[in-house]
């Protein structure tokens, strides 16, 4: 028996999925613990539970992934309107120092994938998938360059993407408390008694500095604010795609969303230096979030678990020699870089959050530092700015280079 669902069908599906996910998260301590976003979650459930149907012969189910695109583009979008220079300069250059230790490492983390396909006969772009891709990238990455990764010649990019990103998510969570904690231990380290504006954990200078409380009394000034958010963030899909044509036909192997990321960042600077459009950014950062949890549970639903099988060696020793690489940089590297002190430390264990994981990882990571050794103002500044905003503009270039080099 084989049951199709049309788009609408898909969407409400993956919907149901992401509020399991929700429930299954917010009851199982493992899952919070190592912050598996709850899309991935109740996407995987209904994969396994399409691999079951299909093994035990009761059914096929196949979806309608048309609105999947869409809903990429969508939050690449918001994260483009994120990426304002000025938010870059608040961090006083550090912020810019973590973004080119994270670029360089993502560059790593391409050889690294590169010679762990290699070393099993498998092509080097499953290398650059199943490294900065899926890693430094996470599953939103990760699935967003997939078409272009099984295009080139790469078998099961899809599966392949998630599973890597997973991993990465569980192993990022892992390491990256051990070791912010040994460097503190290590050199006596301790926070400031001197505490900033920007200490709360988990809130990044620019959540604080767009957040806005609406009035309620207020309804049709919030909906024509949310008309605002929405209608920018069209336009900017519909200018990138423009743009993403032309970056096509000059030869340059893109995914779709780069286009609408780039124009989405010129407006937003654009904004920032005239005050005209007034982005309401609280309300476009809320677009990109629903956005992203419904691309995620409808990606992950499609994802075909049985065709795993072939690359199962070179992920395993690929994620291995991450973990090691990774972990050397952050003590050896990211510590010394960003200061050698308190704030360092931290920094450090989340920069081994979003370079495995995502950047919820890195919040994590260092929220448990804090709550046991102090605030780290400073660290919870930059590394939301680099980790959700401009490492995907990095390391898209990274992975789209290695693309058109191996391609």
């Amino acid at each position: 028996m084989t049951i199709t669902l049309d788009m609408v069908q898909t969407l409400a599906a993956g919907a149901l999925a992401l509020f399991v996910g929700f429930q299954l998260v917010d009851r199982l301590p493992f899952l919070r613990r190592y912050n598996i976003p709850a899309p991935v979650v109740g996407g995987l459930i209904v994969a396994i539970l399409v691999l079951v149907l299909r093994q035990q012969n009761v059914a096929t189910i196949n979806f309608d992934t048309t609105l999947q695109t869409p809903l990429m583009n969508a939050f690449f979008t918001a994260i483009g309107f994120s990426a304002s220079l000025s938010l870059l300069r608040a961090g006083s250059g550090q912020a810019l120092v973590f973004l080119v230790l994270a670029a360089f490492l993502a560059v790593v983390q391409s050889l690294i994938g590169i010679f762990s396909a290699v070393l099993f006969d498998q092509s080097p772009l499953l290398g650059v998938l199943i490294g900065p891709a899926a890693l430094a990238g996470g599953p939103a990455t990760a699935l967003a360059f997939a078409p272009q990764f099984a295009a080139a010649g790469v078998p099961s990019a899809e599966t392949v993407a998630i599973a890597a990103a997973m991993s990465g998510i569980v192993l990022g969570g892992l390491v990256g408390g051990p070791i912010a904690t040994r460097l503190l231990e290590r050199n006596a380290l301790r926070a400031s008694s001197a505490v900033g504006a920007v200490e709360q954990p988990g809130k990044s200078a620019h959540e604080a500095a767009t957040s806005v409380t609406p009035s309620p009394d207020d309804e049709e000034g919030s909906a024509r604010q949310s008309l605002k958010a929405l209608t920018v963030i069209l336009v900017a899909m519909g200018i990138g795609s423009w743009l993403s044509g032309v970056m096509k036909d000059a030869g340059l192997t893109l995914p779709g969303y780069v286009g609408a990321m780039i124009v989405g960042a010129m407006i937003r600077n654009l904004d920032d230096f005239s005050g005209r459009i007034g982005i309401p950014h609280d309300i476009t950062d809320r677009i990109g979030t629903v956005s992203l949890t419904l691309f995620l549970a409808v990606a992950l639903m499609n994802v075909k678990l049985w065709e795993l099988t072939a690359v199962a060696w070179p992920l395993l020793v690929n994620l291995a020699l991450q973990v090691v690489v990774i972990a050397f940089f952050c003590w050896a590297v990211v510590f010394r870089a960003m200061g050698r002190d308190y704030d360092a430390a931290v920094m450090s264990g989340g920069f081994t959050g979003f370079m495995l994981g995502t950047t919820a990882n890195a919040m994590a990571v260092m929220r448990t530092i804090v709550e046991k050794f102090g605030p780290a103002p400073r660290a919870f500044l930059i590394a939301p700015i680099v980790g959700a905003f401009f490492i995907d503009f990095t390391n898209a270039i990274v992975i789209t280079t290695f693309l058109n080099l191996l391609g």
